[in-house]
């Protein structure tokens, strides 16, 4: 992009600086849009799981109704507790919602198609990934209410917990595509057993993306995780002291995390871009496509979860997150290298 806008007349300078920013609108502004319309899908399944009809009055099917939800809390007053930081109070679900929309930056769409093809993408993924907590344990802070208290302490626990277990399952996705940029680790799931493009084939990688995606849905609090935000203990959790477009950007970098962790299952385990098998044909098909295909259906799975599994009590989250996950991802680091260092390397 930055050589079109050279040949524009411009100087590099200029053209890398125009060329980034049009890069980061390509992304974020239909990131923002998707978010919307997930919104609106969330809430049909749920409906539909539930034999109701869902949204179907704001627009032809209902489908505007996640904007005009936006415009309502647009339009309401921002309520500040009187007792609360206010500059805390006002950062954190700023912070929140820019996080989730950072991490985009390195995942590929395509071939040579992203916005930042770094050597260390996964390991920025997971740094960034890792800052969302802060947003929720601020805004639990800042509020000076016992039930966000709570809710933030919740979440930092749980986020933190199920991190461990992400980070050692993504240490055998690294040894088996040898790097942690993103392409590259893509790119190794190409033919990967037989004609099928993906490490989900794999009879050793298939059990750890059984277990990202479970830690996928407590990183990002979801059903039935979803402890930092249980009506029966916290009200509505961190959120409680928020209104109006505060309350909103949660909202929105919520279901902006949710998205992301559907855009890393399918990047890191179901082959990205890549069509499932590697048959020529299916190339005609750009790899955005096949991209979007695999994130709307680990959505789907994330809402079917959501209208079907009741929630867990704490005990039991950090039981599977401490004794399950984390001793059987520490086991399949040790099985995934050995099996390499005895096939691949020859020791």
């Amino acid at each position: 992009m930055t050589a079109f806008f050279q040949t524009l007349g411009m100087s590099y300078e200029w053209a890398w600086a125009i060329a980034t920013i049009s890069g980061i609108l390509l992304i974020a502004l239909p990131l923002m849009l998707g978010v919307a319309m997930i919104i609106y899908a969330d809430r049909k399944i749920w409906a539909a799981m539930a034999l109701r009809r869902g949204p179907n009055v704001v627009g032809p099917w209902g489908l505007l109704q996640s904007f005009a939800d936006g415009l309502k809390v647009f339009l309401q007053e921002t309520i500040i507790p009187s007792a609360a930081n206010k500059g805390l109070f006002l950062i954190a679900p700023i912070l929140t919602f820019t996080v989730a929309l950072l991490a985009w930056a390195v995942i590929p769409f395509n071939s040579g198609a992203m916005l930042a093809d770094i050597n260390v993408g996964l390991l920025y993924v997971l740094a960034i990934s890792s800052l969302g907590v802060y947003g929720v344990v601020i805004a639990g802070w800042a509020s000076n209410s016992k039930y966000p208290f709570f809710s933030a302490m919740r979440a930092a626990a749980q986020m933190i917990s199920y991190e461990v277990s992400i980070g050692f399952i993504l240490i055998c996705v690294v040894l088996w595509a040898d790097s942690f940029n993103l392409k590259a680790i893509v790119e190794a799931q190409k033919s990967h057993v037989w004609l099928i493009n993906g490490f989900v084939a794999n009879p050793l990688l298939f059990p750890l993306w059984v277990m990202f995606l479970i830690s996928s849905l407590a990183e990002t609090a979801r059903a039935p995780f979803d402890l930092t935000e249980a009506e029966s203990e916290l009200v509505a959790g961190y959120q409680t002291e928020y209104s109006s477009m505060s309350f909103a950007l949660y909202w929105l970098g919520e279901y902006a995390n949710v998205l992301l962790m559907c855009a890393l299952n399918a990047t890191l385990f179901w082959g990205g871009y890549l069509p499932p098998l590697d048959i020529p044909v299916l190339y005609l098909i750009p790899g955005w496509i096949w991209l979007l295909g695999k994130i709307l259906f680990f959505f789907f799975i994330f809402s079917w979860v959501k209208a079907t599994v009741p929630r867990y009590r704490y005990d039991q989250l950090m039981r599977l997150g401490w004794k399950v996950f984390l001793p059987m991802s520490l086991l399949f680091v040790v099985l995934v290298s050995g099996y390499l260092m005895l096939t691949r390397y020859g020791a």
